[in-house]
C-alpha cells in the first residue's frame, strides 16, 4: 500500500524578500549595512544571483561586459552577508495572515517581514505570431542569451517599441551589422519620457546609423510558421525579418500579492514607508506605486535602478526601527552609440522646454518647466548638466529661460539652494 508523503514543514525567516533584482538586492544588502542581525532570504525565479538589468540592452548585448562584472555583487558576497540565495524558485501564493508563501514547487516559507521587490515581465504582443521562434523579449539574462545565440542567422531584425530598450537595442545590433527597423506607435520615439526635441534628435541620430524609423505604425502579425519571417504592419505592409525585439514595457509581477488582498492597480500600491496595504508586507522597485513628490503627488511606478535602491534603503531602515519617507529625486540613464543621456527629474505635463546647448554639436541638454519651475533635465553628453541640474530640480527652482539657455553660463552659477 501507497504512503503519500507529508508536506516539507514551512522554512522561517525574519526577512523574506521576493525578487533578486536591484530592489532586492539592495534590500538585502541595506538591511544588513543598517545593522540588522536576522534572517534574510531572496527568492528569485532566476538561476542566477542578483545581477544589474540595465546593460543587458547595452555593454551585455554588445559584449563589452561579460555577465560576472555585471553581477551587483560576487557571488560569495550574500554567504559572507548571511542572506540565503532561494534561487529558480517562483512565489505563487501568498496567506498575508499566516505570514506564508508557497512557491510553484509547493514549497512553503514563512515570514517576520514580507518585502515584494519581484518587478515585472516584459510586455508582450498579443497578436498572431507573438510567440514564434525569433520574437524576443529584453528582460532577462536568459532572453539576451537566446537572442545573442540567433544573431549569426540574422540579417534583418524590427524592434517593436521606441522606448529606450528598443533604441539601445536597435544601436546594438545595427554596430553588429543588421539591419534594424524600428516601429513606433506613436508619432515619436521616446514618447512618454522625453520633450518633442530629445525625440527629433535620436531619430535622426538612429537614421544616420542606418536604422529605418517608422513612426505612427501599428502592429498586425508577426509572419511565419515556426519562426519569424516577417513583420506585417496595420497598413499591410510587411517588413521581411528573421528577429523581432519587443519592447513595450512591462507588467508588474504582483498577481499573488493582488490575489492575498493587497491595494492596487497598476502594480502595488505602497506608502512613503513602501508598506502595502497587507500587514508586515512591503513593496519596493518597477512594481510598486508611490505617491511621488516630483510627479505632482500623482501615483506612478517608476522604473528606475534609482528608484529601486532608494525605496529598498527606506524599506530596510524602517524594519529597523528608523523610519524615514521616500522622497528621491527620479534619475534615468541611457546609452545609444556614442551618446550618454542623462535624465533627472520627471518631464512629464512640462509647458515649457528650453534648450542649452546645440543638438548638432551632440552635446547639449534640455530642461523641463512647469508653471516656471525647473522640473527636469535630459542631458546628452553633458555630465556637469547633469550634476549641477539636480538641485534645480530638488528645489524647483524659478529662473527665466534666457539664462536657463545661455550654456556659457554653468547652472550651479544660476541658483542659491534655499
Amino acid at each position: 500500500m501507497s504512503q503519500t508523503a507529508a508536506p516539507a514543514s514551512p522554512v522561517a525567516y525574519d526577512v523574506v524578500i521576493v525578487g533578486t533584482g536591484h530592489a532586492g538586492a539592495q534590500a538585502a544588502i541595506a538591511l544588513r549595512q543598517e545593522g540588522f542581525g536576522g534572517t534574510i532570504a531572496m527568492i528569485g525565479e532566476e538561476a542566477h544571483p542578483p545581477y544589474e538589468r540595465p546593460p543587458l540592452s547595452k555593454e551585455y548585448l554588445a559584449g563589452d561586459k561579460p555577465f560576472e562584472r555585471i553581477l551587483i555583487r560576487p557571488e560569495r558576497f550574500w554567504d559572507e552577508r548571511a542572506v540565503t540565495l532561494r534561487l529558480g524558485e517562483r512565489v505563487i501564493a501568498v496567506d498575508a495572515e499566516a505570514r506564508l508563501l508557497t512557491t510553484e514547487a509547493g514549497a512553503m516559507v514563512e515570514y517576520g517581514s514580507l518585502i515584494w521587490a519581484a518587478g515585472g515581465h516584459a510586455r508582450r504582443l498579443t497578436c498572431a505570431g507573438h510567440d514564434l521562434a525569433g520574437v524576443h523579449g529584453v528582460r532577462s539574462r536568459a532572453d539576451v542569451d537566446r537572442l545573442i545565440a540567433e544573431l549569426p542567422a540574422v540579417r534583418e531584425v524590427v524592434v517593436i517599441g521606441g522606448g529606450y530598450i528598443g533604441l539601445e537595442a536597435a544601436a546594438v545590433l545595427t554596430k553588429f551589422g543588421k539591419q534594424v527597423t524600428i516601429v513606433e506607435a506613436q508619432d515619436r520615439v521616446l514618447a512618454r519620457v522625453a520633450g518633442e526635441t530629445l525625440s527629433r534628435f535620436y531619430e535622426a541620430e538612429h537614421r544616420a546609423h542606418g536604422v529605418t524609423v517608422r513612426l505612427n505604425e501599428s502592429v498586425a502579425c508577426i509572419e511565419g510558421e515556426t519562426a519569424v519571417c516577417g513583420v506585417r504592419l496595420g497598413d499591410g505592409t510587411v517588413l521581411p525579418a528573421q528577429m523581432a525585439i519587443v519592447g513595450i514595457g512591462i507588467v508588474p509581477s504582483v498577481e499573488p500579492l493582488v490575489a492575498a488582498g493587497a491595494a492596487g492597480d497598476n502594480g502595488v500600491t505602497v506608502d512613503a514607508q513602501g508598506r502595502t496595504s497587507l500587514p508586515h508586507v512591503f513593496a519596493v522597485g518597477d512594481c510598486a506605486a508611490h505617491a511621488n513628490a516630483f510627479a505632482g503627488e500623482a501615483v506612478i511606478r517608476l522604473e528606475s535602478v534609482q528608484n529601486a535602491n532608494d525605496q529598498a534603503t527606506v524599506v530596510a531602515r524602517t524594519l529597523v526601527g528608523r523610519e524615514v519617507a521616500y522622497h528621491a529625486v527620479p534619475w534615468f540613464w541611457s546609452n545609444q552609440y556614442d551618446l550618454k543621456l542623462q535624465t533627472v527629474g520627471l518631464s512629464t505635463g512640462h509647458d515649457q522646454a528650453v534648450l542649452r546647448g546645440d543638438p548638432a554639436t551632440r552635446s547639449f541638454s534640455i530642461l523641463y518647466l512647469r508653471e516656471g519651475r525647473v522640473v527636469a533635465l535630459d542631458c546628452v553628453n553633458a555630465m556637469r548638466d547633469f550634476v549641477q541640474g539636480k538641485p534645480l530640480v530638488v528645489d524647483g527652482a524659478v529662473l527665466p529661460a534666457e539664462m536657463l539657455a545661455d550654456s556659457t553660463q554653468p547652472l550651479k552659477a544660476l541658483w542659491a539652494r534655499p
